[in-house]
């Protein structure tokens, strides 16, 4: 584990923006921060599953990740740069679960990819996605979600979307700090993006771009 994922992990916010300077100033990938940056994420959801973190060290790791990404995000959007809108994703961190950063970062990366991308925030009810896919009329949704509380409320959405006659219509990724491939067929989501990356490859396929 590098020095960078154990300041974050450890909630070292001094520290991590000293490292993360260290690493801007020699001209790191910004892509291989982002690396790190997901594997602490990991890190800290497995303390927070085991009862070593709780509700405050979530947010505090949020805001430490938050001002990491601040600083990256231009290096990244330039890596890239794209200009004309691609086709529309709508994304949300689902019900009963706060975290942003990981969405935070697939918004930006798809953004920056040239889609066109409506952000409903964290907490999310069901009924609130269904409603703004409706109005929004995306061509792909994803679905976040860091705590295994979050299964649930994934398998609700895409539930109450085929009540509503139109799951059929969209494509549904789904991603986060404890998702994997195994949680794909208990949601009913179409696939899993480990990474932001994966987010905006998966998009293309689906959008056929």
């Amino acid at each position: 584990m590098s020095e960078f994922i154990e300041k974050i992990v450890d909630l070292e916010e001094s520290a991590v923006a000293d490292l993360l300077q260290k690493k801007l100033e020699s001209n790191e990938d910004p892509l291989k921060i982002m690396d790190e940056i997901k594997e602490a994420m990991k890190k800290i959801g497995d303390k927070f599953q085991n009862k070593e973190y709780f509700l405050p060290d979530l947010i505090l790791s949020g805001e430490i990740l938050r001002n990491v990404f601040e600083k990256i995000s231009p290096l990244l959007k330039e890596q890239q740069k794209t200009e004309v809108k691609k086709g529309k994703v709508l994304l949300g961190t689902v019900a009963g679960d706060i975290h942003d950063i990981g969405k935070d970062v697939v918004k930006f990366m798809l953004d920056a990819n040239g889609y066109e991308v409506m952000d409903l925030g964290v907490d999310v009810s069901s009924d609130a996605f269904v409603e703004k896919i409706k109005e929004f009329q995306p061509k792909v949704v994803a679905l976040s979600g860091f705590l295994t509380l979050a299964f649930d409320s994934m398998k609700e959405v895409i539930q109450k979307l085929k009540d509503a006659g139109i799951r059929d219509n969209i494509k549904i990724m789904i991603g986060g700090g404890t998702v994997d491939e195994s949680i794909v067929e208990y949601v009913g989501a179409d696939a899993y993006g480990e990474s932001a990356v994966d987010a905006v490859n998966l998009t293309n396929k689906w959008m056929e771009v």
